[in-house]
């Protein structure tokens, strides 16, 4: 049954090598967990409950929700194909769910981290140094993706008001409020900006070494080569100063609402994902805190 459902993908489905390499894994690893449970069983002998206490064998063996929902949608395909050509009487698959993925939680740096890195690291007087602190501030201080900060213009800061005009996903545009800091932060580039360029044209507000307005890769350059300096996360872009931005705000006391404006989120299922964060912190602090923890 196997090498015919496996013909079936490669001649009639024209599915890739990789594909019918895969699902011809997850097969061979049913069909010798059934036999190994009995010898007498066979693929058109299974039903669902034969399925689900395989489902449970491999979550006992470590796998992740998402491989074993890769291998029951292997399962699910080959039985449907053999309902529709009479090779078993039902379809012992369809009635099985497989787990719920888990949420996978943002990486963030600990503000101590950041501290080090903003105020305890020697930082140059270069304009390629000053723009990346200025990058790096404006990141964790504004909670803005790369695209949004590498779309910034000279217009977009009020220096009067304090306060960013962002154009985010879809063109929808937000205002972020900032302190003094970030405040005179920006000068200080501007400054260095306007020494180094003193004729340019870009309306950008960050230019890169040739007078250029700066590129999302040359912004995830400088954000990685610089955490690496305080952290040693195996992700260190732009959008982990985003993850750390929100992280701070909430443990701080700031709402989820108010965050979710500050980050421009659409959905508050997206936002919410900072709230397990921090309970995930708190569970760790207890841990290694509470004598009977």
């Amino acid at each position: 049954m196997i090498d015919q459902f496996l013909n079936y993908l490669r001649y009639e489905r024209n599915a890739s090598l990789l594909t019918v390499q895969n699902y011809e894994a997850s097969l061979r690893e049913f069909e010798s967990y059934i036999i190994h449970k009995d010898d007498s069983l066979s693929l058109d002998r299974v039903d669902t409950d034969l399925i689900r206490d395989w489902m449970e064998s491999l979550m006992d063996k470590g796998n992740s929700a998402t491989t074993i929902n890769k291998k029951l949608s292997a399962l699910r395909s080959f039985y449907r194909y053999a309902l529709k050509r009479n090779l078993v009487k039902t379809d012992p698959a369809h009635p099985v769910t497989g787990p719920k993925k888990d949420k996978v939680l943002p990486m963030f740096l600990r503000e101590s981290e950041m501290d080090r890195l903003l105020d305890d690291m020697q930082w140059g007087d270069s304009f390629k140094d000053v723009r990346a602190r200025t990058i790096i501030i404006l990141l964790y201080e504004a909670g803005l993706r790369r695209s949004e900060l590498a779309g910034l213009d000279d217009g977009d800061i009020d220096f009067a008001g304090r306060q960013l005009k962002v154009t985010g996903k879809r063109n929808k545009q937000r205002i972020i409020p900032f302190g003094e800091e970030l405040a005179s932060q920006l000068q200080h580039y501007l400054s260095a900006r306007d020494k180094q360029f003193p004729a340019r044209t870009d309306k950008a507000f960050f230019l890169n070494d040739k007078g250029c307005r700066v590129t999302v890769d040359q912004l995830y350059c400088t954000v990685r080569e610089h955490l690496s300096y305080v952290t040693t996360l195996k992700k260190r872009s732009p959008h982990v100063l985003r993850h750390t931005f929100a992280t701070a705000m909430l443990n701080h006391g700031a709402g989820l609402e108010s965050i979710r404006g500050l980050l421009g989120h659409e959905s508050a299922a997206t936002t919410e994902i900072y709230a397990h964060t921090t309970f995930e912190q708190l569970k760790r602090v207890y841990k290694e805190a509470h004598p009977r923890a």
